[in-house]
């Protein structure tokens, strides 16, 4: 008789998870709450324009291929290869274009910012050694099972430890590696993409730069969307059951092993269960008389984010699929987001246009603009007029940089923000990606991708190892997948 899962969510970590169990030749179930089947990476129509409504920057699209051609292997998830990192833009009028790979990078750097070419370039070199050195020991395994992490490549990573920074900050190591303050505000961004402050993150994860620099961004050809549609599609047709439109409302268990889920309609009798959801939502909401890791969820959270929806009437030559628009203050800006929990008043704006590269998303002479600022947690700050400040602000300096008004240029408008990220994402308090990573031992402190107290329950997602980002959310489904062969030796193949 077949084992029988029940899934929570349906992002992209939930999805590889379906995909990954199914595998196994688990009967899979899928339930998500909303009426549309991918958790963040979603898209909707705004009159003549699509819009991805989550995350926006694909890195490793390897990761998505070997997750679908190893259900189908005839499966090919088609990608555009961007020559380009990210265009900036800073306020002093200099902006620049960052190419991908470490001797055009180290390059530019050189000619825009006077820094020294050689010395780039072995910080990038570094960056990669370690990037490969920590992979298979931080993020392919579970470091909360012996048997994942003590072996061979534990060993090669521990050869580079002092190579990580690990008594340093980001910053501390940006600042002692580049002359020029533009060039360590290029880098420590690298922090927002697990909602950190590069300020208190610890070096070590400046390894993110290997993706943005050295091997680069891609698109999914037709959008992010593409990621949860083509996974959806794939885990649907090998047999995998979706429920969309009923919430998960308890994780069933009786004598401290998982029985099954009651859902807004039913209740379902369940072998194993395998939560998407936020990990804090997932102990309060489902999880109710089971004592939570009070140690691990009371870490600082992760940023949240505003991001306005806009359709222009305009194409921008200046600009290119990836933008980054820099505050002056980089320091008191990630001090207002975690410290204050306010908006700065010179926001760093991310302005993200898929319809460079995919241009039916946006009728012809006009563009899509996914434009996102930084923000704090929710602690019950009047959004409503923070919201219609920030816009303000936002269309000021984009009109600045750019030349040119811009609200007379925008046709459609939507607007997501904390609130909604947490009501509609199930994101505790807006956050994005659970814990923030925040202090020096960020990587030791997200939840386990099982549960030790009930047999049966696994977790995956960006609110759990490995961490926060589409590939570490694909690498917690085959975490999740090993754990169950080793705790269920029946499904080892």
């Amino acid at each position: 008789m077949q084992m029988k899962v029940g899934i929570i969510g349906s992002g992209i970590g939930a999805l590889a998870s379906a995909i990954e169990l199914r595998k196994l030749g688990l009967e899979v179930s899928v339930f998500e709450a909303n009426a549309q089947i991918g958790g963040k990476i979603v898209e909707q129509h705004l009159g003549a324009y699509r819009f991805d409504m989550g995350p926006s920057v694909f890195t490793e699209p390897e990761l998505m291929q070997g997750l679908l051609s190893s259900l189908d292997p005839s499966a090919n998830f088609r990608y555009h290869q961007l020559p380009e990192s990210c265009r900036y833009f800073f306020n002093d009028g200099q902006h620049l274009t960052i190419p991908v790979g470490k001797e055009l990078v180290a390059q530019t750097l050189r000619d825009a910012f006077g820094e020294n070419q050689q010395t780039a370039l072995r910080y990038l070199k570094r960056i990669e050694k370690n990037y490969r050195a920590i992979y298979p020991v931080f993020i392919e395994v579970s470091l909360h099972r012996f048997k994942h992490f003590f072996q061979f490549p534990l060993l090669k990573a521990l050869v580079r430890l002092f190579k990580y920074g690990l008594h340093q900050t980001m910053h501390l190591q940006n600042q002692k590696s580049f002359n020029n303050p533009k060039t360590q505000q290029i880098f420590d961004r690298m922090a927002t993409y697990n909602g950190s402050s590069p300020f208190l993150a610890p070096a070590m994860l400046n390894i993110i730069s290997q993706l943005e620099f050295n091997e680069g961004p891609a698109m999914p050809v037709g959008g992010m969307a593409q990621i949860t549609k083509q996974a959806f599609e794939l885990a649907a047709n090998h047999g995998v059951q979706f429920y969309t439109n009923e919430r998960v409302t308890a994780i069933q268990h009786r004598n401290q092993r998982v029985v099954g889920l009651q859902t807004t309609k039913a209740n379902y009798q369940f072998d194993l269960v395998v939560s998407n959801m936020d990990i804090h939502f997932t102990y309060e909401k489902l999880l109710a008389q089971i004592k939570a890791p009070a140690f691990l969820l009371k870490q600082e959270k992760s940023s949240s984010a505003v991001v306005f929806y806009w359709g222009i009437n305009r194409n921008f030559d200046q600009l290119g699929v990836h933008n980054i628009f820099f505050a002056e203050d980089y320091r008191a800006e990630f001090a207002a987001i975690f410290e204050t929990k306010t908006l700065y008043h010179d926001p760093t704006i991310y302005v993200h246009i898929s319809s460079k590269v995919e241009s039916s998303d946006a009728p012809a002479g006009k563009e899509n603009w996914f434009v996102m600022v930084n923000a704090p947690i929710n602690q019950g700050q009047n959004w409503d007029q923070e919201i219609q400040l920030l816009r303000q602000r936002i269309l000021e300096k984009l009109s600045k940089a750019l030349q040119i008004a811009i609200e007379p240029l925008i046709e459609v408008e939507q607007i997501n923000e904390p609130r909604l990220i947490e009501k509609n994402y199930s994101g505790k308090q807006g956050s994005i990606y659970g814990n923030a990573s925040n202090n020096a031992f960020a990587a030791f402190l997200r939840h386990p991708n099982f549960s030790k107290q009930l047999k049966g329950l696994y977790f995956a997602g960006v609110t759990v190892h490995p961490g926060g980002g589409i590939p570490l959310a694909i690498n917690s489904a085959k975490i999740v997948a090993r754990c169950v062969q080793e705790d269920y030796p029946s499904l080892r193949k």
